[in-house]
């Protein structure tokens, strides 16, 4: 299987692109010429990464029988970029957030690892160039588990 992107330079740092599900615009950072005009291409890398692990998670909870007490479900992800050219994430924390009452934690947890170990191809990835940190919190109560 393969993936293909296939990207149109607009003007300056704007470039038009086309991929698997739909058309996206990039475009660089206001102070090396960009206006603005789309996302950034490394903050694209951590919204892979969030939206692969929560397809998985949307798709987990249902077949486990963990969705009922579940209100919403959220991701944050955050990367921490090396100081020197080629500029690289380092590091990388993924925040799950599961927010309802009477949660099932152990069940809930044990899909966020299947996604981890088994399913998420882009957080494989990026475990292969930047120490990875995983955390599920649980609202209200506002419990949290760091999965090793």
């Amino acid at each position: 299987m393969a993936h293909r992107v296939v990207m149109e330079h607009v003007s300056g740092l704007h470039f038009e692109v086309e991929t698997l599900g739909g058309k996206i615009s990039l475009d660089g950072d206001e102070k090396l010429g960009g206006r603005g005009m789309g996302v950034r291409p490394k903050p694209l890398m951590l919204t892979a990464l969030g939206g692969c692990m929560g397809m998985d998670i949307a798709s987990l909870m249902p077949k486990l029988r963990a969705e009922a007490e579940v209100q919403r479900f959220w991701i944050e992800v955050e990367g921490q970029l090396t100081e020197e050219h080629p500029k690289t994430y380092h590091t990388v924390r993924v925040d799950v957030f599961f927010e309802g009452q009477d949660l099932k934690k152990d069940r809930l947890l044990k899909i966020v690892r299947m996604s981890r170990e088994r399913y998420c191809g882009v957080y494989a990835m990026f475990e292969k160039f930047a120490q990875m940190q995983l955390k599920v919190h649980f609202l209200p109560e506002g419990t949290e588990e760091l999965i090793p």
